[in-house]
């Protein structure tokens, strides 16, 4: 009797959502439940919190994140490019242009809309 191959993958993701699942739910059975004051005093530093832990934060740092991202990831499409350059045509070279070009409109962009501008 041969099964068919999509009832395997079913098989791994109701064993992939089912071993967490009861693995947190062991954990909140059987864990000890001992509630005191200490373990409600900061940890982290040894320091009382002064004001509110919800502060907020310049939108300029999440367009900085971003754009960090962003060439990040043309990193990462570059190293293979760069590994494999010896055996790819000049149809690859030119890609490889072109996808630095975008990048670079990219840039100019961010560079002119002064999103890199710290204040």
């Amino acid at each position: 009797m041969s099964l068919h191959p999509w009832i395997f993958i079913g098989l791994f993701f109701i064993a992939s959502a089912a071993l967490p699942s009861v693995a947190i739910g062991a954990n909140w059975l059987l864990g000890p439940k001992r509630p005191n004051s200490v373990k409600h005093e900061p940890y982290e530093c040894g320091v009382e919190m002064v004001g509110s832990p919800w502060a907020q934060f310049r939108a300029q740092w999440y367009v900085f994140a971003l754009v960090y991202v962003v060439f990040d990831v043309e990193v990462v499409f570059l190293f293979p490019w760069a590994y494999a350059y010896n055996s790819l045509g000049l149809f690859a070279l030119f890609e490889v242009f072109v996808f630095i070009a975008l990048l670079l409109v990219a840039l100019w962009y961010v560079v002119r809309k002064d999103a890199l501008e710290w204040s």
